[in-house]
């Protein structure tokens, strides 16, 4: 109950998760009178940073970095301009396939809607779309990015779970198309209720110069997702390859990514990294408090009790995801839940670890973009000059499509579990 108490009393007094988890854990063992296990405190701390998966996080923060300033998200969404044509509603469209090539290279919800909002909203805004309704479009797209690998809440999942990670970035593969084909489908509806303007169709001359501009653009991905598929590198390898892509292409074929950039992408990308990697490290003592208490055991018994459906047990999981993902962030979020309910799911239900890891982050990945706390929709209607409220009421036709998603992932866990299976 202390412990509890001292964890609800810090987040309420806005001290950081990564604090909190490491004060929750001194407090368990002071108040339970356990300092032996002290002794071991900067063991697990550092233990918990010992993993060759944890490598990719920052590589895949750096490559993120390097296209940002590269000129390659401005060519990705001309490719998208180039691919479509002549439609109703073409640039939102538009806005939503450079948002899934983006999420193929990124794996950041922030970063993906601050650059997409720079690039697509305003050129939305001045075809006759709605401004709010742009930056609702984008926002929405900025959702892809963790769940399309690669993916960052992936590998901080597969590191907790001690699980392959390549295996779960092919299993986001399916949920991630599943969800861009419901955000179309709900973009075509905001087109009809909205009535959003046609596209003009580019001349071909145009559109093969588009195509052949990003191309080299379109090899980053490809050379991440590929030489996973391909078994030819381990993720941490393929974020290595595909940092050195990125640099090629911005600098030597762009020639937008200066030696100054380079520099710069480092030192944020080291940045982004340590504030990750210390919420990880503080995450794996407060886990550790957590099983030497026996919580998972007790929580194992407390929903037995109340199911014996592997079914009804998700249904109500995900309930508890959508609650926890309103107010706190993906990553803590998944760094709290995983240590206490992977082990029920899978040793009492038999619930397939990376099935149980893909749902968990989708779900939680509509907590960025919910308040009180959602920082992607607090990015997005700062970058899109929108209110926040009004953005969130925007918003939920896109909810509703991911939760549909969520459903029948859970009803039809194949839809999750083939690719990986057949790969």
């Amino acid at each position: 109950m202390i412990v509890g108490g001292s964890f609800i009393g810090l987040v309420i007094l806005s001290v950081p998760i990564a604090f909190v988890l490491a004060i929750c854990a001194l407090i368990y063992i002071f108040v339970s009178g356990n300092t032996v296990l002290l002794q071991s405190f900067p063991q697990q701390l550092f233990g918990g940073l010992e993993n060759y998966g944890l490598l990719s996080l920052p590589l895949f923060i750096l490559l993120g970095e390097f296209m940002n300033v590269g000129g390659i998200g401005r060519r990705l969404m001309a490719l998208a301009v180039a691919i479509l044509g002549s439609v109703k509603g073409g640039l939102a469209y538009v806005n939503l396939g450079a948002n899934m090539m983006m999420a193929a290279i990124l794996g950041s919800t922030v970063a993906q809607i601050t650059i997409m909002s720079r690039l697509a909203v305003p050129e939305m805004e001045k075809q006759g779309y709605p401004r709010d309704v742009s930056v609702a479009i984008t926002a929405a797209g900025g959702l892809l990015a963790p769940i399309v690998p690669p993916s960052m809440l992936f590998i901080i999942y597969g590191v907790i779970a001690q699980l392959p990670i390549g295996d779960l970035f092919i299993a986001g593969i399916v949920p991630g198309i599943l969800i861009f084909l419901a955000f179309l489908a709900v973009i075509g509806w905001l087109g009809h209720k909205h009535d959003f303007p046609r596209s003009e169709s580019l001349p071909l001359p145009a559109r093969l110069r588009a195509i052949a501009e990003a191309l080299p653009a379109a090899l980053i991905p490809a050379t991440i997702i590929g030489t996973i598929l391909g078994g030819i590198a381990h993720p941490t390898e393929s974020a290595a390859l595909g940092s050195i892509a990125t640099i090629i292409v911005g600098a030597f074929i762009y020639r937008e990514l200066k030696w100054r950039d380079i520099l710069v992408a480092f030192g944020n990308a080291a940045r982004s990294s340590a504030i990750v990697l210390f919420l990880i490290a503080t995450a794996t003592v407060f886990s550790w408090v957590i099983t030497f208490e026996n919580i998972p055991a007790q929580v194992a018994a407390a929903m037995q009790a109340m199911t014996a459906s592997p079914l009804v047990f998700m249904l109500m999981l995900n309930v508890l995801l959508l609650m926890i993902g309103m107010v706190t962030d993906p990553i803590p979020a998944i760094i709290l839940i995983v240590p206490v309910m992977l082990p029920v799911a899978t040793g009492v239900y038999g619930i397939d670890p990376v099935f149980f890891g893909v749902v968990v982050c989708v779900n939680l990945t509509l907590g960025l973009l919910t308040p009180p706390v959602g920082t992607g929709l607090f990015t997005a209607a700062l970058m899109g000059g929108v209110r926040a409220e009004r953005l969130a009421v925007l918003l939920l036709p896109f909810f509703v499509a991911v939760l549909a998603v969520i459903l029948l992932m859970v009803c039809f866990p194949q839809t999750v579990t083939f690719l990986p299976g057949v790969l």
